[in-house]
Order: C-alpha cells, then structure tokens, then sequence
C-alpha cells in the first residue's frame, strides 16, 4: 500500500508524519512547525505546504495523498469550514484550497475523528477483539467526541457525527460558545469544573488540586465539585451509549487522565443506562499525543 501521509492541524502547532504502511506504522518521517494562525488563512495554507515541502526532501518521496486532521467540521454540503476554534478557518473552501495548493488529493477529519481512528487501529481498541463500534472521547479545555464503525470514520449528514460536547446537560452549566445553554461543554469541561468550585469557595484552583483535595478528605467542596463532574459525566456518557452502543469508548484529553472516571465515573454511567448492566468498555488511550496525527495518516 505504501506510505502513508498525515498531518495534524493544531492551534499552535502543525505536525506532519509518514508512516511505512498501514498494517506496519513505523514512523519514517515526523516534523512539526508553528501553525502561527495569528497570520491568517493564507499563512496556514502556507505553512502547510512548507511543511509538506520539507517532509518531501528529507524522505525523499512525494505524497499521492494526505490525510489532514483539523480543528473544527468540513460541512458535507456547503464544503465550508465550521465550529473551529482557529476562528479564521470558519467559512473558508479548507479542503479545496489545501488541494490546489498541494496538488493532491486531501481527505480531512476534525481531530476528534483522528484521535479515534487512531485509538482504534493503532491504540487502545486494537488490543480487543474487532470492535465494531468506537467512540473516542475528548475531555479537556472542551469536550468532544470520535466515532469509527467498522474501522472507518463517521462524519454523518452534516459533519457533527460524534458532537456529544454540545448534548444538552443541565442550564445551570449556563451559555455555550456555541449559542446553545446547558451543553455537556458547559458542565464538565476541565475549566467549566473549576469554575464550579470557584463561584462556591471564591478561589479557582486547577482540576488536579481539586481532585488531589477531594481524595484527601478535607474539602467537602472538593468533593461536591467531583461528584458533580461524575454524575454529569455518567448523564452525558449514557446518551451517547444508549442510541450507539458503543464496544468501547476511549477517554482521551486531560480529564481522560482522572482515575475516578473509570471507576466511580463508569458507575454513574451505568445508572443511567437503558440495560441492566454497561456492557461498554472504557479505556485509557495509548498514543498520547501522536493519536491526532496517525489518525490523519489512516485516513
């Protein structure tokens, strides 16, 4: 099958990877360079192209295709950008552009997707045996989600397949950046957790001290603030596994790395569950941050 090319899009950093084939991962090739989208749409086209360019020389071999990881959706139908944080891209022809810049053809997933696809194939799903059903889980600064089914990416009608972040959870989590009240993003995302604690004690204190107090024994408002962020977390969990039925779910970002999500946080999920018991299983991913870029190469 031959190489093959991918390249995550962050909001900081781009980072290009060519790996030797699909069935045998071995990173031939990796750089990464500043995305510096302070510059605009035509700078980030621009770099990467250069890094394309630079990648090309040091291996010596050229792409017949690039699968590119991206913030935010390509909609299907208007071929646009949207709900990108990198707000210049919104509205923009990314792909068309990329194409004729490149001179190649370009398959683009939002970087939920990668991670997924990533997880699946090369991480943690694929320790198990062929699940058909995977949704990978990002929990961080935001909260958003991946689906591959039967080891291909869904985008869905309008490219929001996944987008369990923008659920409605509870009002109280109050406005969204995205027009909406109420969504998971709002409840249990890292910053809107320790907003929590803070409109209660007037002190913000990073998530990891939250937890660390919580488990101590000695901040009841440590431990009213955690127990929220489980309970929340069991009510969104279990609408995404009730209309997919996922084998397994992969908790990626930096609230993927909480140890009481897999178990106290798996309890709450199955409460709220339309079975008799969670069949779904939760796990740690295994590729940390190079997920988002070979998940842009097994595109």
């Amino acid at each position: 099958m031959g190489p093959l090319w991918g390249i995550d899009l962050g909001g900081t950093k781009i980072e290009g990877v060519i790996l030797e084939e699909r069935d045998h991962p071995k990173v031939l090739k990796r750089l990464r360079i500043p995305t510096e989208s302070s510059l605009g749409y035509d700078h980030i086209i621009e770099q990467i192209v250069r890094l394309v360019e630079v990648l090309t020389i040091d291996a010596g071999i050229k792409p017949g295709k690039i699968g590119i990881g991206s913030p935010g959706t390509l909609d299907p139908s208007s071929q646009l950008m949207k709900n990108s944080n990198t707000v210049c891209m919104n509205g923009m022809p990314f792909k068309r552009d990329l194409e004729i810049a490149l001179g190649i053809p370009v398959t683009l997933a939002n970087d939920a997707n990668c991670f997924a696809m990533a997880e699946t194939h090369l991480g943690a799903a694929s320790d198990m045996n062929n699940p058909q059903v995977v949704f990978g889980v990002i929990m961080g600064t935001g909260v958003g989600g991946g689906l591959v089914v039967n080891g291909e990416v869904i985008s869905g009608k309008q490219g929001i397949a996944g987008e369990w972040g923008h659920i409605f959870l509870n009002k109280e989590g109050g406005d969204c950046y995205c027009g909406k009240v109420g969504c998971v993003e709002t409840i249990i995302s890292g910053p809107s957790t320790e907003r929590y604690y803070e409109n209660l004690v007037g002190q913000r204190l990073p998530l990891p001290t939250i937890i660390e107090r919580h488990q101590n024994g000695d901040d009841d408002i440590a431990t009213k603030t955690i127990n929220r962020l489980l309970k929340y977390f069991g009510i969104g969990m279990a609408q995404v596994i009730n209309i997919l039925d996922p084998d397994v779910i992969v908790l990626g970002g930096g609230l993927g790395k909480i140890d009481l999500l897999y178990s106290d946080g798996v309890w709450e999920v199955e409460k709220h569950v339309f079975n008799d018991t969670l069949g779904t299983t939760f796990v740690r991913p295994k590729l940390g941050d190079s997920a988002g870029v070979f998940g842009a190469a097994l595109l």
